[in-house]
């Protein structure tokens, strides 16, 4: 287990990394260790939604400034586990889209820290059903890809009934397997409906730690006023330190 201390001038954030994620926590804390935040400001702010930093380029920021394309020359394998999610206080790792980046690959050091809402019984229902949703279309893909040759001889062929039925038979082992994978767990729903966070971002991007002490300094920050860019206006600094 290992905690890492986020100093900022709004006061300072306590953060363990999970082991289950070692890619993840290894890398924050090699980048904590050689001074690599330290001087970074939180770059991108969203009130009830999350505090973002870790940009290098934000160092000696520059008024007006946008950051948040700087990083080291790598990224992460994806570590997004089931049961590390988007609860209020999960540190997590920023990424580039699914457009660009399939594989879900993390930035090699640009990191968020969730604030997120509570939210009701319906609205959780919402979010288990498009959880679901998205597993399903997920799952689909996969399968598709497996049969990506029969698909195309199908296709050669011209052979329009039967490409449909292969496309009908995915889609009903998709569904099937969805159902097995699940959405929220009780205790997601529990936590999201009591503490708060932000569950349409589970399974997205790679969860390895949380904070915990100081998530009154987090709610601070998500508060503060910002710019365009979601920049806050009054710069906040941080220095990570490793304890």
């Amino acid at each position: 287990m290992a905690n890492v201390k986020i100093e900022t001038t709004l006061g300072d954030i306590t953060v363990r990394l999970y082991d289950e994620t070692p890619l993840h926590r290894d890398n924050f804390l090699k980048l904590a260790k050689e001074g690599y935040y330290d001087g970074t400001i939180f770059h991108r702010v969203i009130k009830n939604f999350m505090i973002q930093g870790g940009d290098p380029d934000s160092k000696n920021p520059k008024p007006g400034a946008s950051y948040g394309v700087g990083g080291p020359d790598y990224t992460i394998e994806a570590e997004i586990k089931p049961n590390l999610y988007h609860k209020r206080g999960a540190l997590a790792a920023a990424r580039t889209g699914d457009d660009v980046n399939p594989e879900r690959r993390s930035s090699g050091s640009q990191f968020y820290i969730v604030w997120g809402e509570t939210y009701n019984e319906s609205k959780i229902k919402q979010y288990d059903k498009q959880m679901q949703m998205m597993a399903e279309q997920e799952i689909f893909e996969e399968l598709a890809i497996k049969n990506r040759n029969v698909i195309m001889e199908l296709r050669r062929n011209r052979d329009n009934a039967g490409l449909s039925a292969l496309q009908e038979e995915l889609a009903s082992e998709a569904k099937e397997k969805a159902k097995k994978r699940g959405g929220l767990t009780d205790e997601q729903k529990r936590i999201y409906s009591e503490a708060g966070g932000t569950p349409f971002l589970d399974g997205q991007y790679t969860v390895f730690g949380e904070v915990t002490e100081g998530l009154d300094i987090v709610e601070k920050i998500q508060s503060a006023a910002t710019s365009s860019g979601d920049r806050p206006k009054d710069d906040i600094f941080m220095k990570v330190i490793v304890l």
